[in-house]
């Protein structure tokens, strides 16, 4: 069973795909050959305005103790950490400003205002997410091993605390995404793959976590003086505000109606031009102005951003426009909407998601309506009977895989 048999990409045939891979290649090969001081001077200029925001933010939160300065200094400080987060920390870490060779604004180097170490988030993100994209058992974005959020995944009780948990992963979206890395379902099992890893990666994210709750709950409410518990409930007033931002931004990209998940079947001798297939069906882009795009780290453009994690952010806008062209030539989904329907669909799924389905009929009905075969059990994603995938992406060394890799 491999990706092009999905009922989306039926009438494809094995050299459509390999052509349309080529165009994508070539999409990239013209964005790289074309980088240069005008995109440079874009995420200087961001880095640049990002900082003077947060300096204006502590700066206000001396006055914490007055209303307006305290609303004032969160909304502040909120925007600031959600660009550092979104447009330039998730694009920087992605590599798409190696090119540049500044030590200063490199993946290798950066790490962002987040409890999540850098290094951590390179790997369960750029390798696992965006080479597994929305394969269950792969991706450890498919509901953050908390959720359920799709009915091919088996039902248990515990899934009727959904709405409950997702509004907590909302709420505190670093925390979550900090855990990312570690191997929650060993531990839920008490079979950890390798437990000294484990504790490693844990005493790195406590470390983190602590050098981040110091900085924003201890430090610099210390710094304000008699003003120290106003400024440190305004900071954990614009941490909850970028978490929720950047908890609804990414699941706008995933989940909305339109946006598929796939079995580790639907990888068996994935090429290069059906690795870039499935990241078309399994992400879903929505719509905005520039600075809503800035503002959600450019994942407004989700599609673009999974054919090209390594290309410069601000231009998915003229990528988008290709991309959008080859869809139609080759008449294949292309999933945009409103950001407030796309999230509406998400979280409406989640919610319906909490609840069994009854028995296999929903899952298998979905699968038949893709074209793949009717599903007599679960998914299996480990043990002796799961399915065999690649262990790396099937991508040169300027595509996604390669990226992932390096970065993690």
């Amino acid at each position: 069973m491999a990706i092009r048999d999905v009922k989306e990409f039926a009438h494809l045939t094995q050299e459509d795909v390999e052509a349309l891979g080529r165009e994508f290649d070539q999409i990239r090969s013209d964005i790289e050959e074309s980088r240069g001081d005008a995109d440079a001077a874009y995420i200087r200029r961001l880095i640049t305005v990002q900082r003077r925001l947060n300096v204006a933010a502590r700066v206000m939160m001396f006055g914490s103790n007055r209303r307006e300065l305290w609303w004032a200094g969160a909304l502040t400080l909120g925007v600031a950490k959600i660009l550092e987060n979104m447009e330039i920390g998730h694009n920087v870490m992605h590599g798409e400003w190696d090119w540049m060779n500044d030590p200063e604004i490199h993946s290798s180097t950066w790490e962002w205002d987040n409890v999540c170490p850098a290094d951590q988030w390179k790997h369960s993100h750029n390798y696992l997410h965006h080479t597994y994209t929305n394969v269950i058992g792969k991706d450890k974005d498919v509901g953050y091993e908390i959720l359920r959020v799709r009915s091919d995944q088996p039902w248990h009780p515990y899934y009727l605390t959904q709405p409950v948990v997702n509004t907590l992963l909302m709420l505190g979206f670093e925390y979550g995404v900090s855990l990312h890395d570690l191997d929650i379902e060993g531990l839920r099992k008490m079979q950890l793959e390798d437990p000294e890893e484990f504790k490693r990666k844990l005493a790195a994210i406590g470390r983190k976590q602590a050098r981040q709750i110091g900085k924003d709950y201890v430090l610099f409410p210390l710094l304000t003086g008699p003003n120290a518990v106003p400024t440190a409930t305004a900071n954990l007033t614009a941490n909850i505000i970028r978490n929720i931002w950047s908890y609804a931004i990414i699941f706008c990209g995933h989940f909305p109606d339109g946006a598929e998940v796939f079995t580790e079947e639907e990888l068996e001798n994935e090429t290069q031009g059906e690795w870039y297939l499935r990241q078309l069906l399994g992400s879903a882009n929505f719509t905005g102005n520039r600075l809503m795009h800035v503002m959600s780290g450019s994942l407004g453009y989700q599609i673009e951003h999974h054919l090209y994690p390594d290309l410069c952010s601000n231009r998915y806008p003229e990528i988008a426009v290709r991309v959008r062209a080859l869809c139609e030539k080759y008449e294949l989904p292309y999933t945009t909407g409103s950001f407030p329907r796309q999230f509406w669909q998400a979280t409406r799924s989640i919610w319906r998601l909490s609840l069994p389905a009854k028995k296999l009929r929903e899952a298998n009905e979905r699968r038949i309506a893709r074209g793949l075969p009717r599903r007599t059990g679960a998914v299996r994603s480990t043990g002796a009977d799961a399915p065999s995938t690649p262990q790396v992406a099937p991508a040169p060394p300027t595509t996604p895989g390669a990226a992932g890799a390096s970065g993690g």
